[in-house]
């Protein structure tokens, strides 16, 4: 935070878009992280009776908030730029040099500490853009100091500006594509429903069908999914799900699922055709002259 005010200072007393950019970059910076440590925290919380899956969404939506971030600050950057295209301010080159380069040695310290840890979820993923992003616009300004320095061009400031701020932006669209896959409860690529249920029926034996497949994701590495199976009529359905979800967790990373039974059809039919009838039988329409009702009488036990 205190580099990022020593870097304002130097854009506005160097007059470089590319350091206000990186100073502007910087301060989403400090929020995504506090925002990123803070849905960290907080979805470590346990499940409650109003919230049954817990609080882990909230890294989703401190990811979905940071690529927001990223594209207001692209938006400025390009405003900015043009207007500095209309009208060139003066440029020293000197101040922006040593500001730009002090900015790329802690941008790069700062990835480093950051890359050490676990950097699959998806508001890290965020936090890490955003310093990735503070990088190449520290690159972007000494690229841009030196070819001022030895040409005295300065449309070169905002020019390399912009280029930052469309890798920024790319790294933007990504993040929040993905936020919003998962907020949508979207399928993981690795996990999509015709994959979970062509890996189930080719692996698990004694499954006859595979149904009603949904697969979402709670937040970044945590996969739940809930189907229907129908398995075999020799097969003991126990003993199925037991190994559909050992599939599902083993080839998936599915730690959760909900699996479902549907029962045979024909054996149902079957086995109610089996069951005794009770209660009177209907005999109506029931043809009594095809049929011989003569009894013996003389049979033992037959009384009148």
């Amino acid at each position: 935070f205190g580099f990022m005010i020593v870097e304002a200072v130097g854009g506005v007393l160097s007059g470089s878009l590319a350091l206000l950019a990186d100073a502007g970059h910087m301060l989403t910076d400090a929020v995504a992280l506090a925002l990123a440590y803070a849905a960290f925290r907080f979805g470590r919380r346990a499940a409650d009776s109003k919230r049954t899956f817990g609080y882990l969404r909230f890294e989703v939506i401190a990811g979905f908030l940071n690529a927001v971030t990223l594209f207001a600050i692209v938006a400025w950057i390009a405003y900015e730029a043009w207007e500095r295209l209309q009208a060139p301010p003066v440029i020293l080159a000197g101040p922006m040099m040593i500001v730009a380069v002090l900015g790329l040695l802690v941008n790069v310290l700062v990835l480093w500490i950051m890359t050490r840890g676990e950097t699959d979820h998806v508001n890290v993923k965020g936090a890490i853009l955003h310093v990735m992003g503070d990088l190449l616009g520290s690159v972007g300004a000494i690229v841009a100091a030196i070819v001022i320095y030895f040409t005295g061009w300065t449309p070169i400031d905002p020019i390399l500006s912009v280029l930052v701020a469309a890798l920024i932006l790319r790294s933007a669209w990504k993040l929040l594509a993905k936020s919003i896959h998962i907020l949508l409860e979207g399928a993981p690529e690795d996990a999509s429903p015709e994959k979970v249920e062509q890996g189930l029926m080719s692996t698990v034996p004694g499954l006859a069908a595979v149904s009603h497949v949904h697969v979402w994701q709670l937040t970044s590495g945590r996969t739940m999914a809930t189907l229907h199976v129908r398995p075999n009529v020799d097969e003991e359905a126990r003993a199925v799900v037991k190994r559909v979800e050992a599939v599902l967790r083993e080839q998936f990373s599915i730690e959760h699922a909900t699996v479902g039974i549907d029962w045979n059809s024909e054996a149902d039919e079957n086995i109610c055709s089996l069951q005794p009838t009770t209660g009177r039988q209907d005999h109506s329409g029931h043809d009594h002259s095809e049929h011989n009702h003569d009894h013996d009488h003389s049979a033992p036990g037959h009384k009148h």
